[in-house]
């Protein structure tokens, strides 16, 4: 059964006056996990707000397992990049058949 892991990520942009300097933040995260991880990663949340940031980062893998150990990297990583800016994380789980 095939497992599909989603990582929401909860960011605090305190340094950011405009909707731009968020975007270079959320944009530069996405790209780094994207490359480094090879999964989808998405801005779904709070995108008119200027200090506040919800991405979302998504795997899909035929073993939960390997699925859980890819998310929490993407999450070790997500806190490396991020700093303080990382308030809070959670994952969610689909199991398809």
């Amino acid at each position: 059964m095939a497992a599909i892991g989603v990582l929401m990520l909860e960011l605090q942009i305190d340094h950011a006056h405009s909707l731009k300097d968020k975007r270079n933040v959320v944009r530069g995260l996405k790209d780094r996990l994207r490359q480094r991880h090879n999964i989808a990663v998405a801005e779904v949340g709070r995108q008119d707000v200027w200090q506040h940031a919800l991405v979302a980062a998504v795997t899909v893998s035929p073993e939960r397992v390997f699925a859980e150990r890819v998310l929490q990297a993407v999450e070790d990583d997500a806190a490396g990049i991020l700093g303080g800016m990382l308030v809070a994380s959670s994952t969610e789980w689909i199991d398809a058949g």
